[in-house]
């Protein structure tokens, strides 16, 4: 289990690391990240998918020069 909560946990970094250029992007790679990591951690990837959207929508937006 402390594997699969590692590689979920990279996984997540590096997609949001790419946070995209554009709103539909952002939540392209938002959706992508949070459901690949639901997925890992056996919860649901609809959930996980708009947390990630949220996450990355308002990442974006608090730190424009990082996206």
């Amino acid at each position: 289990m402390r594997a699969k909560s590692l590689i979920a946990a990279l996984s997540l970094c590096g997609l949001v690391a790419a946070c995209g250029d554009t709103t539909g992007e952002r939540i392209i790679y938002g959706g992508g990240a949070g459901a690949a990591g639901a997925v890992l951690l056996d919860a649901n990837p609809i959930t996980g998918a708009a947390i990630g959207v949220a996450a990355n929508l308002v990442y974006c937006e608090q730190n424009p020069r990082k996206c």
